[in-house]
């Protein structure tokens, strides 16, 4: 069963008592809160996910409850909890539903280290992925978005999930975060996208989410190997440029773009090294989608 098949009594029910229990790629969350407005935004924006079998064991507890302040005691205020902790500082209402994925986000980041995470919008094409990593402000979600609704399939704009042993990637196809000026960017190229509410005053500016494609949820268990890895840049007016890049560069970028490089140590060194040398790098500056997805697609081609 999907989330989009319990009425919306059934979800808020779930949601308020025992938990709301999804699967996300290769993790389970349960998700709790009593809060009607968040309830209504994650039914229509989980629609999609699959809810877990009883028999089936939760990695990550979350909840997102009312805060009182003495300092504003009329201001409505949430926070977030994982596992009974509270990783940020409560924040407006109106926020909920951004701290809750930063939330899920800062989770899986902080505990999942059997894996090698990316800090890479990753996208699957004719059975192989292509990573995406970028520094924050680089618009690789505002890309990955583009490309996921012509053509491509999601695995994540946030993590690019590998296992070190055998080299495959794991889908985690989750809400991505649009920004501030992409947000209007996104509902004028494609207006069949799906997004959730405009949340202002965020620490990174106004935010709306992304749900991803229902076709990206549904084959989140199915894993790929990387072929390609292009290092994504927005500019303004900037022509169009897509490089090789030599795999020493790559090399570090990659490393210094991965959120538990150093935890994994050697492991880690040796799995980037064979990434690296099984993948065709690229640099990619772009001011338009349809000469960046053009670009994309020719080097995807098989």
């Amino acid at each position: 069963m999907i989330v989009g098949q319990l009425s919306r009594d059934t979800f808020r029910a779930l949601l308020a008592g025992s938990g709301l229990r999804v699967k996300a790629g290769p993790f389970n969350l349960s998700i709790r809160t009593r809060l009607p407005y968040l309830a209504d935004q994650l039914h229509r924006m989980y629609a999609h996910y699959a809810l877990m079998d009883e028999a089936e064991i939760a990695e990550f507890h979350v909840q997102v409850i009312s805060k009182r302040s003495i300092r504003r005691p009329f201001a409505r205020l949430i926070q977030f909890e994982v596992d009974g902790r509270s990783p940020f500082p409560p924040v407006p209402a109106e926020q909920a539903l951004a701290t809750l994925e930063w939330g899920i986000n800062l989770a899986i980041a902080m505990r999942i280290n059997h894996l090698l995470l990316f800090h890479s919008a990753a996208v699957e094409r004719n059975g192989h992925v292509l990573l995406l990593p970028a520094w924050p402000g680089s618009g690789k979600t505002t890309l990955c978005t583009a490309l996921i609704h012509r053509g491509y399939r999601l695995f994540s704009d946030e993590f690019g999930l590998m296992d070190p042993q055998s080299g495959n990637f794991f889908p985690l196809p989750r809400l991505m975060p649009l920004k501030n000026q992409s947000i209007e960017i996104i509902r004028n190229y494609l207006p069949e996208a799906v997004l959730g509410p405009e949340i202002p005053g965020t620490l990174k500016g106004t935010v709306a989410h992304v749900r991803p494609p229902q076709e990206s949820i549904e084959r989140s268990d199915e894993s790929a190997k990387a072929r390609w890895i292009v290092f994504p840049k927005w500019s303004a007016n900037a022509s169009l440029q897509l490089e090789p890049l030599p795999q020493s560069e790559a090399f570090l970028l990659l490393a210094s773009n991965a959120f538990n490089y150093e935890v994994l140590g050697e492991t880690a060194f040796d799995a980037v090294t064979s990434l690296v040398r099984n993948c065709e790098c690229r640099k990619l500056v772009y001011s338009g989608f349809d000469s960046a997805l053009a670009a994309l697609d020719e080097l995807t081609d098989d």
